[in-house]
């Protein structure tokens, strides 16, 4: 039994790009993109050179917070999932039209990929894949 307060957590690093930002923290990594944008393989390159800056000899996750609605080129799956130590992939949103989207974007991907409509259960289950359990 744990006593005293939850530990808390932190945000490692955050990057602002073009699209939105990006929050590194101890195994993962938070994205969440303007309304409007669009994620193109260039934009992708971007946020795998962060991972690579941060999670290059570790296991790590990614949670994707769909806040606003924008467009993802599906063909950037095929160059996710080449990253062997990314161990999960979340993506968060209330929408149903991300739900629907969800499904396409798993085609491509082949990878453990999961949609949350709560983020605290997103993080939970990217945690428990990253520790391997």
């Amino acid at each position: 039994m744990r006593v005293g307060p939850a530990k808390k957590t932190i945000i490692v690093r955050e990057y602002q790009l073009e699209i939105g930002k990006v929050q590194v923290y101890e195994d993962y990594m938070v994205s969440i993109f303007e309304e409007g944008s669009t994620l193109t393989l260039e934009r992708a390159y971007q946020i795998i050179g962060i991972s690579e800056i941060h999670f290059r000899d570790r296991d790590f996750g990614f949670i994707s917070l769909r806040k606003n609605s924008h467009a993802v080129d599906p063909t950037i799956y095929s160059y996710l999932r080449e990253l062997e130590n990314l161990k999960a992939f979340a993506i968060v949103s209330i929408k149903e039209m991300d739900m629907h989207n969800f499904k396409i974007e798993k085609l491509f991907y082949k990878k453990p990929m999961k949609f949350f409509i709560e983020y605290n259960n997103a993080l939970v289950w990217v945690k428990r894949r990253v520790k391997g359990k």
